[in-house]
């Protein structure tokens, strides 16, 4: 049986401490992990698309989308992956400050796969990316 590559991962967050709270929560992993990061929906999709400087990029196994980003946020992002017949079966997971429930069923409507609130606490942000790597990696079957 073959090793499987690093698992890779589009982050979509504009927030310096999230980006390294969340690669240190990725670094931890046993999971082998290909952490990518995008500062804004723009980048996201120019990256998801192969375009401009992201044209040699290789397409993510999962997108960890935040909602709230400068030039275009997270439901814009959404609704454009949902529309893109390329995109459209890319599994997302929405990771956002915003627990209000207008954006969780928009999120939703658009197609996230799963919507989860970023705890505040070190040990609880852990917590939920090990959670994401016990069922994305480990437990569900992802398109390849």
């Amino acid at each position: 049986m073959s090793e499987r590559r690093p698992w890779r991962i589009l982050l979509v967050e504009d927030h310096p401490a999230d980006i390294a709270l969340t690669k240190k929560a990725f670094a931890r992993l046993q999971t082998p992990t290909e952490l990518h990061v995008v500062l804004d929906g723009v980048e996201a999709l120019q990256f998801l698309r192969k375009q401009g400087k992201f044209q040699h990029a290789e397409r993510p196994d999962l997108v960890l989308l935040d909602l709230n980003m400068p030039r275009m946020g997270g439901l814009e992002v959404l609704e454009q992956i949902d529309k893109d017949t390329t995109l459209r079966c890319l599994p997302v997971i929405v990771l956002t400050t915003s627990a209000a429930q207008a954006d969780v069923c928009n999120a939703y409507k658009l197609c996230a796969n799963s919507y989860v609130a970023k705890p505040v606490g070190l040990q609880d942000f852990l917590a939920v990316v090990e959670s994401i790597e016990k069922y994305w990696f480990k437990t569900a079957i992802i398109p390849g």
